[in-house]
């Protein structure tokens, strides 16, 4: 009995496996067509189906691309010359403003690309797609005659509409995902493998180094500066010099990453990023060249380099955090990384707030002790002089 049922339980489970496997291929296309090959791509709730004949090359192809709005488009292609976007041959569909479909072939040149319509290095027929239950697919049959092995690189995108025509797709986090590797014989297919410096990754290092130097170490270095000055001098200028010189260095390394990163995206610009980092980092250098012209404390220009210290300082930390959330927009990390960089912003803050109420009760508290000591005895000017703790002759402090 207990090998009966051990059998049983075998036989069901191999049918549930076989059952699972194959519920791809089963799926029923409203064309009624039948493919032998199925896989699920990763990205973009995305799925290919096509039957492919090894002695005449040729390819019919099904993709479904799900869960998608009637304002976007939707492509899918492969790439005869090398792994990504650029030299991909791309069917494209879409529905119109008046309920149409439009489908059609576009050869990718550039990463600009607006889709355009043209030949493909490869021929395509029966050419069609439907649009139906929020879900766009593609039918076509290619000509593979020219493609020397059977493993192509494949693509497929997403992108929103503007008007009747293709817009610009995003270009971070799934978008710069959704690319791979397809066995039309075996039926298998796998993601490109992403190494250390891949695109992707260097975007991450980017966006890590400038939010950890401008976003996070230049405030943290300003309330160093505020606020221990009062209690600590000159150990204040030590700390806060020797932080902002390590939060420059490391921006600068993020401002080079994202230089690379620039120089290694032809067509892909981000005008806003790139100028705001660029002026970030000038006055961020203006900044550290200006500490070798700093006046001393009794110096008559002093309070003028005090402003334009200051002044600039601000600036760069307004600067860097704006920058961060439009690096944030163009990267599209997932939605923890920005909710925690905002609860650090907002940490910071209310960490200021109550170092600013100290502050202002220590230095109230002081000035009316050095007042009353001059109101007792102006002769002795040199004890007031001891609780500034700076030496200079001034009487009162200010925050």
């Amino acid at each position: 009995m207990s090998s009966g049922f051990l059998i049983s339980c075998v036989v069901f489970t191999l049918f549930v496996s076989s059952t699972y496997a194959q519920s791809c291929t089963k799926y029923n296309l409203t064309s009624n067509q039948i493919f032998t090959s199925c896989n699920d791509l990763p990205y973009l709730n995305s799925f290919l189906h096509w039957n492919y004949n090894p002695s005449s090359k040729t390819a019919k192809i099904a993709y479904r691309h799900t869960k998608l709005a009637s304002n976007r488009w939707v492509a899918w292609a492969i790439n005869p010359t090398s792994q990504g976007m650029v030299g991909s041959q791309a069917l494209v569909a879409y529905q119109k403003s008046d309920g149409k479909m439009r489908v059609y072939t576009s050869p990718v040149t550039s990463y600009q690309t607006q889709l355009q319509e043209g030949d493909l290095s490869f021929n395509v027929s029966d050419l069609s797609a439907t649009y139906l239950n929020n879900e766009i697919t593609i039918f076509a049959t290619l000509k593979l005659e020219n493609f020397n092995s059977t493993i192509v690189n494949q693509v497929w995108q997403e992108g929103p509409l503007s008007g009747d025509s293709p817009a610009m797709h995003d270009t971070s986090g799934v978008n710069s995902q959704s690319a791979g590797l397809l066995s039309l014989l075996s039926g298998q297919s796998r993601t490109t493998t992403k190494g250390a410096n891949s695109p992707l990754n260097k975007k991450n290092l980017h966006g890590l180094l400038n939010a950890v130097s401008w976003g996070i170490m230049m405030p943290i270095g300003i309330l160093f500066a505020r606020y221990i000055k009062v209690f600590s001098d000159p150990a204040w200028f030590y700390l806060h010099s020797i932080w902002q010189i390590t939060a420059y260095v490391i921006g600068v390394a993020g401002w080079a990453t994202g230089l690379q990163l620039g120089s290694e995206s032809h067509g892909i610009q981000f005008t806003a990023h790139r100028t705001i980092g660029i002026v970030l980092f000038s006055l961020a250098t203006l900044q550290a060249s200006a500490m070798l012209l700093r006046p001393k404390r009794d110096h008559k220009h002093r309070i003028y380099w005090n402003i334009y210290h200051r002044s600039v300082g601000y600036s760069i930390v307004v600067l860097g955090i704006i920058n961060i959330f439009k690096g944030l927009n163009i990267l599209k990390p997932e939605k923890k990384w920005e909710t925690s960089y905002i609860a650090t912003l907002v940490g910071l803050g209310i960490i200021a707030a109550f170092l600013e109420v100290i502050t202002w009760c220590v230095v109230i508290k002081r000035n009316k002790s050095v007042s009353s000591i001059v109101e007792k005895n102006p002769q002795g000017l040199h004890e007031a002089n001891w609780y500034n703790g700076n030496g200079t002759t001034r009487t009162h402090y200010r925050v």
